[in-house]
C-alpha cells in the first residue's frame, strides 16, 4: 500500500516478468536475435530516471531477491500479474515462461498472480498443453505476443480461425483477460504484427473476454483510442505509457493520458511498470504526483482526481481479477450500493 497526503492507494502491477535472457540461454546459431531482443529492452530502460538505470548483465537475468525487493519492499506494489512471453526460438527454456512465473508465484502465493499465454499456430498439442497450464496455475489471464517468430512465421493474427478457437477455450476455461501486447516494436520482430487492427475484431466477436492492450498500440494513440471507445470491452494497459513517457516525454505522456482519459476513461486504464525495464517505484510515486499541465495546447483535459488515480493504479485491475481490496481502500460508488474494488461476483 501506497500512502501520500493522507491518501491510501491499493497497487496492482498488471505487467511485470522474471525473465532469464543470459547468454547461456541463447540458442546457437540464434545469438543475434537473442542478444537484439534484451539489448533493445534495455534500451528502453534508458527512458526512465538516471539512477534507475541498470548494467546489461543484472539486466539480462536478476535474482528473485531483487525482484521481490524491487516490487513489494520499495515499489509499493501490492499484487503483482505475471505476464509470460516465451521466445523459445531464441532462447532455449524460454525467455518469461509461465513455468518459471509460476514457480515464484509458488513461493509467493500472496504477492502474485500467473497468466499463461498461448500460441495458435502450435495447433491441437498446444491446445491441451494451454488447458493444463491453466489449471496448473489457476491462471485468469493470458498475454498473447502477436509477432512471435515460430519457425518460417514472423507472426500472426488475432483474426486467425485458429485463433478464434484458442478463445473459445479460453471463454470454456474462465480465462477472462486477454492481455496483448500491441505498440512499440522490440527488434528484430516485424512492426505490422504489432498493429491494433485486429483487436476490434475478436472484441466484438467475444463480448464475454476483456482484451487489455498492452502498450495502446504506441506511437499510434489515436488508431487504439478511436477503435477503443467503440468496444465496451476493450481496455488500456499503461505499461510503458507510465514508465517510457512520464519522465523522458511529459509533454507527450499528457497528451497520450489526456486522449485516453477522453475516450476511454478512468474505469479502463490499467497501471503495468513493466519490470524489469523499470522499476515500480518512481512510476508509483511519480503518478501519484502527477497532474494534467496547464499548457493551452493541453487545455482539452481535465485534471486527474485522487480517485480516478486510485482506479488506475490498483482497483480497476483488482476488479478484473477479482482481487479482493481490502475495505479501507476501496471507493465508495456515490451511484451504486458496492463499493469500488469488491472483486466481480
Amino acid at each position: 500500500m501506497y500512502q501520500k497526503d493522507g491518501e491510501k492507494y491499493f497497487v496492482v502491477d498488471a505487467h511485470t516478468h522474471f525473465w532469464d535472457a543470459s547468454p547461456e540461454n541463447w540458442v546457437e546459431g540464434q545469438e543475434e536475435y537473442a542478444k537484439g531482443w534484451i539489448e533493445c529492452f534495455h534500451a528502453y530502460q534508458g527512458l526512465g530516471p538516471q539512477e534507475t538505470h541498470w548494467p546489461i548483465d543484472r539486466f539480462r537475468k536478476y535474482s528473485e531477491e531483487l525482484m521481490m525487493h524491487d516490487l513489494f519492499e520499495a515499489g509499493h506494489v501490492d499484487k503483482a500479474i505475471f505476464q509470460p512471453t516465451n521466445l523459445r526460438q531464441w532462447y532455449k527454456t524460454g525467455f518469461n515462461t509461465t513455468e518459471n512465473d509460476g514457480a515464484l508465484a509458488e513461493k509467493h502465493p500472496d504477492k502474485f498472480l500467473v497468466n499463461t499465454t498461448f500460441d495458435p499456430r502450435e495447433g491441437d498439442e498446444g491446445m491441451k498443453a494451454f488447458e493444463e497450464r491453466v489449471k496448473r496455475y489457476h491462471c485468469k489471464g493470458v498475454k498473447l505476443y502477436t509477432a512471435e517468430w515460430r519457425g518460417d512465421s514472423r507472426g500472426w493474427s488475432l483474426k486467425d480461425p485458429d485463433a478464434a478457437r484458442y478463445l473459445e477455450k479460453c471463454e470454456e476455461l474462465g480465462v477472462k483477460n486477454i492481455h496483448i501486447h500491441k505498440g512499440p516494436t522490440i527488434w528484430p520482430l516485424d512492426k505490422d504484427a504489432f498493429d491494433v487492427s485486429d483487436v476490434d475484431h475478436v472484441a466484438t466477436n467475444f463480448q464475454g473476454l476483456n482484451f487489455i492492450v498492452e502498450h495502446v498500440g504506441l506511437p499510434r494513440i489515436e488508431d487504439f483510442c478511436f477503435m477503443a471507445t467503440q468496444e465496451r470491452n476493450v481496455y488500456a494497459g499503461l505499461a510503458v505509457v507510465v514508465g517510457g513517457l512520464m519522465h523522458a516525454r511529459p509533454k507527450f505522456f499528457a497528451k497520450v493520458m489526456g486522449e485516453l482519459m477522453f475516450w476511454l476513461g478512468e474505469d479502463k486504464l490499467i497501471f503495468g511498470a513493466d519490470y524489469a525495464i523499470w522499476e515500480p517505484k518512481w512510476q508509483v510515486e511519480g503518478f501519484v504526483d502527477w497532474n494534467m499541465p496547464g499548457d493551452e495546447e493541453l487545455s482539452d483535459f481535465a485534471p486527474l482526481t485522487v480517485d480516478q488515480k486510485k482506479k488506475i493504479l490498483g482497483l480497476n485491475a483488482a476488479r478484473l481479477y477479482d482481487i479482493d481490496v481490502p475495505e479501507e481502500l476501496r471507493l465508495k460508488d456515490p451511484e451504486n450500493v458496492e463499493p469500488v474494488g469488491v472483486p466481480n461476483s
